[in-house]
């Protein structure tokens, strides 16, 4: 075949063509992950630093930051129930240099906040799951109750005096505490804060009576004896509090809401690349340096692939819009 130069003129713009048009069409397939990363990452947290959100996404961004070889960066943006910063990654970039740690609370928020600004399921890509946490139902200890059945009888006596908090409107705290009022046939008062680092604090000084936190920022607290344990609201009792009982023991039969956190991105980030950050996470995660790290929290590692995650965010979504419809919570 002739050389290019050797053809006529007229036919170099169709080879020309032709060769970008070849280029374009194996971006796709290749280019995505091999260009990436390019910049550091950015990996939002919805809640402020000293939750359980914060903690896991600083275990696993020191890891990511090595197996990538580029930093990655932990940003906190709380507020509005974990909605704000949901909504930052869903309107970012979509090149995979900007990842959520998504959680439970972001699969109850549609159904409470009826005018959110963004879908969890249409503007986010699943990655991959990290790890599942237990709540713990946790009382000051000058509260007199040792035990859930003393603490239902108080409120009974005093319906509505007691407080409890949570990481916001719309959050699995708030859902647990309004379910355990329903089914106890009680009321207690909600306080919302932005995270689980304000909402101790208050806690721990009796601010307020108690909370339905991950077990992680009050594991230390409950073996210090600052912080008395009263249950754990998931079907299986935690390795971190053997021997606290679960909702279900204590006899709310059926209760168990747990706390699961994720990896996610903007829609439209390339597959290639959500693929690449999956292979590194389970990798993470499965790592026994990671998994004792999860141990010393009250964290269960949970590795998976995109699809899993994202069946798990159909499930839990349905799943919670009719618990939210049957205890009529609604922020708007």
């Amino acid at each position: 075949m002739a050389h290019p130069s050797a053809l006529p003129l007229r036919r170099r713009p169709a080879l020309a063509i032709l060769a970008a048009l070849a280029c374009t069409l194996a971006l796709p397939g290749t280019a995505g992950a091999q260009s990436w990363p390019s910049r550091p990452l950015s990996l939002i947290v919805p809640f402020p630093a000293g939750g359980t959100t914060d903690v896991l996404a600083r275990a696993l961004g020191d890891r990511l930051s090595q197996a990538l070889g580029q930093p990655v960066i932990v940003e906190n943006k709380p507020g509005a129930g974990a909605t704000l910063g949901a909504d930052y990654v869903a309107k970012a970039r979509p090149d995979g240099h900007t990842l959520l740690i998504g959680a439970v609370h972001h699969t109850i928020a549609g159904s409470v906040y009826r005018k959110l600004p963004y879908d969890f399921q249409r503007d986010l890509v699943a990655v991959g799951a990290i790890a599942t946490v237990p709540n713990v139902l946790v009382v000051h200890p000058a509260v007199p109750a040792t035990n859930v059945a003393e603490l239902v009888a108080l409120m009974k006596a005093q319906p509505g005096k007691l407080t409890y908090g949570s990481n916001g409107n719309g959050t699995a705290q708030h859902l647990i505490g309004t379910q355990f009022s329903h089914l106890t046939g009680t009321s207690m008062t909600h306080v919302p804060y932005k995270g689980s680092g304000p909402m101790a604090v208050d806690l721990l000084s009796g601010q307020i009576t108690l909370s339905f936190d991950t077990v992680t920022p009050v594991l230390q607290h409950i073996r210090a004896g600052k912080l008395r344990a009263l249950a754990v609201t998931t079907a299986q009792r935690s390795t971190a509090l053997p021997d606290v009982p679960t909702l279900d023991e204590a006899g709310l039969k059926g209760f168990d809401i747990g706390t699961w956190f994720g990896v996610l991105a903007p829609v439209g980030t390339p597959a290639d690349v959500v693929a690449r950050l999956n292979t590194e996470m389970v990798r993470i995660i499965q790592s026994t340096e990671f998994r004792k790290r999860m141990e010393d929290i009250g964290a269960e590692p949970t590795p998976g692939s995109s699809d899993q995650l994202a069946q798990k965010i159909r499930a839990e979504t349905a799943r919670f819009a009719a618990l939210v419809k049957e205890a009529k919570v609604s922020m708007d």
